[in-house]
């Protein structure tokens, strides 16, 4: 239960840091968490909220700093110890496990046993009820596989398990990434509900709306570092959006051409697609020599969007068109064929785009390796040197055609999944967040890879959660909101801050101009 007193901070932050490598995830963040308050932390995808979620859940720990709890210096060496600090977490990736029941995963791993060790099923099960019955989830089968559940009722569940554990401090990790309407005004009478109790709430998100709605004080992170802390009702929308966004270019990016290129030839075109899953409608046109940037904040229907146009999720309503004729893509290698031209680099290059073990030449020429061969036999040289003529234009290095993948850094690894789908001659390049994980040089490197690629008259569908990224080297942008295409925004209008007032559920909605 919540302590009696409140005198002290429920969560003090005290100059903590974490890095992964070179990449520093925080860098001496300090501030503290009124006990009793619903306390939102905000940035952009990056800044730090998810590596302070596994601090504080004692799934990582931090390289400095310390953490107080109620006063109290703590170790969160584990889980359970964090649990025992009173700190349960409800994740936006979510910890359900799948193939169990719903009661099962509510009892993962508390669950109330007997003096012979067996599983008090009927007294947990009566538990389980009476708190579902509690927080408006009495509709729930507790015997339903969770499998079975859409994500909204998982989530809930997620949110269901922490509070049936009676936290003192409640770390709620994006929970309405997956909920809408009725689903966000259950989670609201849930926080309101967890503070008459005493509780202290953590809100992570990224909807301005909701955190006016919940909480009382902010907290904003940018880049692994603490900007500010202080009452949600001290800053306007304007200033926190600001406060988010503002940052200092560390990339030079390409020139743009001082004058405007004429729009080539339509290359791709949606018109209203929808998935089953989080895509909802979205429609654009993607021309011959252009970028076209899309944004967006995590979930929000992007990646879909981007494996419906590469034939790996099914398009359930709407159209796409290549060369202005209606196409029925069904799986990657139609949308590879040559009538078509189109590729994806994947979000994740070392299991969706590469095969580690193999070198760089076989994974280059695996889409594309008909094209030598010959009565059932590969050519090996040519092969070889069609493989080399775009190595070097990546600039990867020549003993990438024998060295495995796996022995390249991230950067050179992205080139050669780059690489890839330039020897197969694609017109269309799907680019999914192609520069994380690499480092400053190797981006400066890819920029203007992806600039030449598209002055050479290719066409480019770019999207990245670093908002600079969609700024500079984006012709226009579309920004996802709620699996809608909330905005379409033109070169003159592209900047950051017009980016996260869409991306932020503050536009109306809108389509990129053809």
């Amino acid at each position: 239960m919540p302590p009696h007193s409140t005198a002290e901070p429920a969560v003090a932050v005290d100059h903590v840091g974490k890095a992964y490598g070179a990449t520093i995830a925080l860098d001496d963040v300090g501030f503290s968490i009124e006990a009793g308050s619903a306390h939102a932390l905000l940035g952009e995808n990056g800044a730090g909220k998810s590596t302070l979620v596994k601090l504080l859940s004692g799934l990582v720990m931090p390289d400095s700093g310390t953490f107080r709890i109620f006063g109290e210096p703590v170790r969160l060496t584990s889980v359970r110890a964090a649990h025992a600090q009173g700190l349960q977490t409800a994740f936006q990736e979510m910890t359900l496990v799948r193939d169990l029941t719903v009661l099962d995963n509510m009892l993962i791993p508390y669950a109330p046993m007997n003096a012979l060790g067996l599983v008090r099923r009927r007294h947990a099960a009566r538990q389980v009820e009476e708190h579902f019955a509690a927080i408006g989830l009495d509709h729930i089968d507790l015997d339903e596989e969770i499998r079975d559940l859409d994500l909204a009722v998982q989530q809930k569940i997620e949110v269901a398990r922490a509070l049936f554990r009676r936290p003192m401090v409640l770390l709620l990790d994006e929970p309405t990434s997956t909920l809408s309407g009725r689903d966000v005004d259950w989670l609201g009478a849930v926080i309101a509900r967890e503070q008459a109790r005493g509780t202290t709430v953590v809100f992570i998100s990224h909807r301005l709306r909701e955190v006016r709605d919940f909480c009382s004080r902010v907290t904003v992170l940018r880049n692994g570092r603490h900007i500010a802390t202080g009452n949600v009702g001290d800053y306007s929308d304007g200033e926190i959006i600001s406060m988010i966004a503002g940052r200092s270019f560390a990339h030079s990016f390409p020139a743009r051409p001082t004058q405007r290129r004429a729009s080539g030839a339509e290359v791709l075109r949606a018109d209203g697609i929808g998935t089953a899953g989080k895509l909802v409608d979205a429609s654009f046109r993607l021309h011959a020599g252009e970028i076209l940037g899309v944004a967006g904040l995590q979930g929000m229907g992007q990646l879909e969007l981007f494996l419906a146009c590469f034939g790996m999720a099914e398009i359930v309503r709407g159209q796409l068109s290549v060369d202005g004729q209606p196409v029925e893509i069904t799986s990657p290698r139609e949308a590879v064929r040559a009538d078509v031209g189109i590729s994806l680099v994947p979000e994740d290059r070392k299991t969706e785009a590469l095969f580690l073990k193999l070198g760089g030449g076989h994974n280059a020429s695996l889409p594309v390796i008909e094209r030598f061969t010959r009565f059932g036999l590969i050519d090996g040289e040519a092969e070889k040197a069609a493989v080399a003529r775009v190595f070097e234009r990546v600039d990867v290095d020549r003993r990438a055609l024998w060295t495995p993948v796996s022995a390249f850094s991230g950067g050179n690894q992205q080139k050669i999944a780059i690489a890839k789908w330039l020897l197969a001659e694609s017109r269309c390049l799907l680019l999914y967040d192609p520069t994380r994980g690499i480092d400053v040089g190797t981006k400066n490197e890819l920029y203007r890879l992806i600039r030449a690629f598209a002055d050479a008259g290719g066409a480019v569908l770019f999207y990245s959660t670093e908002i600079p990224e969609i700024v500079h080297l984006a012709d226009r942008a579309i920004v996802f909101y709620g699996g809608r295409v909330a905005a379409g925004i033109e070169e003159a209008d592209l900047t950051e801050e017009a980016i996260l007032k869409a991306a932020l559920g503050s536009a109306e909605p809108g389509k990129a101009a053809a």
